[in-house]
């Protein structure tokens, strides 16, 4: 687990503000106007920022760490929406279109959050245009990769949704040029599908055995990428 003395800013507030894309445009004086209404907060991992039954009227900037969106299905298994990371900016804000009650939010790792409140968002964010625009380009870009995850489940069974997951998450190749998924439990996979660990080891055993993919320890490598573009296409 990361500790928290590694949190430690290597830059200041007021200089990571100045690096975030949504405030490019931000003059000297705008970004220490931000950087005395945002406060910075250490989440350890598996904290949980909001959920259904404690929402949050705040928003968060991502400076350290990995946060993780997901909600429960109506059948009670966990479906994750989204991993951010560094640099991402998320909320449970109604003023912001962000009200999502069914939404949790988790530190994966230990975090550090610059964080605002509702009245400061309102007052320094949504009068400008120059934040607006990006703000609505942003969250617009979240909600339609939201609104494909969740057509997938609807519509699309367990080996095409797990297909086109592999092809989207191997993003690493090995010594041999072969595109390689690292780093996730069968039981991370079946949270980013909304399915079960158990359906998500058997489906992987088929594509095995059908000569689709090679199955590591938290490695899965993709051996035919034709073929599982073709069942990922349903």
């Amino acid at each position: 687990m990361t500790s928290l003395t590694s949190l430690t800013p290597a830059l200041s507030k007021l200089e990571y503000l100045s690096m975030v894309e949504l405030f490019w445009d931000l003059s000297p004086d705008e970004i220490e106007q931000l950087e005395r209404a945002t406060r910075m907060v250490t989440y350890r991992r598996g904290r949980v920022l909001y959920s259904p039954d404690e929402p949050a009227e705040v928003l968060f900037i991502l400076k350290q760490g990995e946060v993780e969106i997901s909600r429960i299905t109506l059948e009670g298994k966990k479906l994750v929406l989204a991993r951010l990371g560094p640099g991402s900016i998320f909320g449970e804000m109604a003023v912001l279109g962000q009200r999502m009650h069914r939404n949790f939010a988790e530190a994966l790792t230990d975090c550090l959050v610059c964080v605002m409140s509702r009245s400061d968002v309102e007052e320094l964010l949504l009068g400008d245009p120059r934040i607006t625009r990006r703000l609505v380009h942003m969250l617009g870009s979240r909600l339609a990769e939201v609104e494909d995850r969740l057509e997938e489940l609807a519509f699309k069974g367990v080996p095409a949704r797990l297909a086109s997951l592999l092809l989207r998450l191997a993003s690493d190749t090995d010594w041999r040029g072969r595109r390689v998924l690292h780093g996730l439990t069968h039981q991370q996979l079946a949270e980013l599908l909304g399915t079960y660990r158990e359906t998500v080891t058997a489906t992987l055993n088929q594509f095995r055995d059908q000569g689709l993919v090679e199955i590591g320890r938290r490695r899965v490598t993709l051996l035919d990428l034709a073929r599982l573009e073709a069942i990922a296409a349903g």
